[in-house]
């Protein structure tokens, strides 16, 4: 008995002690939305979203809540998105590679990283005709999310394409070309392309200067239609290892399924041509039917292998919701469990179908919301600043600031007339370091002291 209480109490001795909150959880926006139910403490778990215009929100939800409340919270009641099936919730795993966020599940049961738990607000499915989407909210959010793609090099553009892009997106972010402001020097402030060079921005202000007179919708309306034909618009890639060991990409697409060797398209499986998808631990296996030279159906079976079961089965699971999302008509509804003995998985979409999202159409008052402007980096130092946009000396201010008329930084006195009887020069003062009237001060030495421009 002495022994347990000894063993009890050194235990509770070396207990440690509580730590403040370090405000991780809290947004650097300041937004915060708090739990539905207006609990605090610990019966709620803050989360953190990052949105694509560059801000975060922190969520609070209770300690056992589905990721249907947050999306809720987040999606439907802060950013007041009404076809919300085509987006969803990011977040990474111990090995830091993404997955999507189930609405059917709890929250603390797939995110194993928190809290705080952060998220990443994204589009899961790109609809593969932007003018069906409903509101101009939506396609405003496409259009954030393929400005990232192409930014960071997820979708690339050949250059005529990338700057047609960038032009349409200043024309919705600044308005009509202004000769007087959105000169070279301010346009490389933004930054379109991962290798942006000199070139590159003198070609966007002259496609800039031809988009005068659109609207923010309808440059953003022009970029997505432009953006849906690249052959890597919403793509999601999953690397893979092949039969003959050599690494492979699929890429899950509206149309099908694309296979990759390194940049190398080898192969397209369109979703009406496959039938079978199904994995066995770290095997995923595709049986895929195509029609011979004498029109007769042939089953091909390809297996893929990936470095653990987990990622098998996400890559299985986004194949079936691009599968569901894209093809079907209608969702299947996911059954309630009648049995006690399973086989397979019951994973079932949770999403509704393009054909019922574009089909079902409410209606609704027509929604006012801001765009943010976009991030700016420094301006380009080989680019100078423009002759116009500075003040023009005159005779009698010849600076563009303020100039002292006395002390040290005062600049010299201008030459006036000079007498027709010259007097003899006379001997100029010696320096005295006690005196700061005594030294001679030049135009440069009043530009370095006060930032003067002449």
């Amino acid at each position: 008995m002495l022994r347990l209480l000894r063993r009890t109490f050194s235990r509770r001795g070396r207990r440690r002690p509580k730590q403040a909150p370090t405000g991780r959880g809290v947004a650097e926006s300041g937004i915060h939305i708090p739990a539905p139910d207006g609990k605090r403490g610990k019966s709620v778990i803050t989360a953190r979203v990052v949105l694509l215009d560059g801000t975060d929100v922190s969520v609070d939800v209770p300690k056992k809540a589905l990721g249907e409340v947050l999306y809720q919270q987040v999606i439907s009641y802060h950013l007041d998105l009404v076809e919300t099936d085509y987006f969803g919730l990011q977040f990474m795993d111990a090995n830091q590679v993404p997955h999507w966020l189930d609405k059917t599940k709890k929250i603390v049961k797939q995110v194993k990283i928190g809290p705080p738990y952060t998220f990443h607000f994204r589009v899961k499915f790109y609809s593969s005709e932007p003018n069906l989407l409903q509101e101009e909210l939506t396609r405003y959010q496409f259009f954030l999310q393929l400005k990232q793609d192409i930014l960071r090099g997820k979708l690339p553009c050949p250059f005529d394409v990338s700057v047609q892009l960038a032009a349409y997106a200043l024309q919705s972010e600044l308005g009509d070309y202004d000769p007087d402001v959105h000169n070279p020097y301010f346009i490389s402030e933004f930054r379109f392309v991962p290798d942006q060079t000199e070139q590159f921005e003198l070609a966007v202000i002259e496609a800039y200067k031809k988009c005068k007179g659109q609207t923010p919708a309808d440059s953003e309306l022009n970029y997505l239609n432009i953006a849906k034909w690249r052959e890597m618009y919403g793509v999601d890639m999953h690397n893979v290892k092949g039969k003959d060991g050599n690494e492979y990409s699929l890429g899950l697409t509206p149309t099908g399924v694309l296979v990759f060797e390194g940049e190398q398209k080898i192969g397209l499986f369109f979703w009406p041509k496959i039938k079978k998808l199904d994995f066995k631990g770290k095997r995923l296996l595709l049986v895929v039917t195509e029609d011979d030279e004498r029109g007769v159906e042939q089953e091909h079976t390809f297996v893929f292998r990936l470095d653990h079961p987990k990622a098998c089965k996400h890559l299985w699971k986004c194949a079936v919701e691009h599968h569901a999302f894209f093809r079907l008509k209608s969702n299947v509804q996911q059954g309630q469990r009648q049995q006690m003995i399973r086989l397979g998985s019951r994973f079932r979409p949770s999403v509704r179908t393009e054909f019922e999202i574009t089909r079902n159409r409410g209606p609704r008052k027509s929604v006012n919301f801001e765009r943010r402007p976009s991030k700016r980096y420094s301006r380009r130092p080989s680019f100078k600043r423009p002759a116009q946009q500075r003040p023009v000396p005159t005779e009698d201010q010849p600076f563009s600031r303020f100039v002292p008329q006395h002390g040290p930084a005062a600049p010299p006195m201008r030459n006036q007339k000079k007498p027709t009887n010259r007097s003899p020069p006379q001997p100029k003062p010696q320096n005295n370091s006690n005196s700061a009237q005594s030294s001679h001060y030049s135009r440069a030495s009043a530009r370095q002291a006060y930032g003067i421009q002449v």
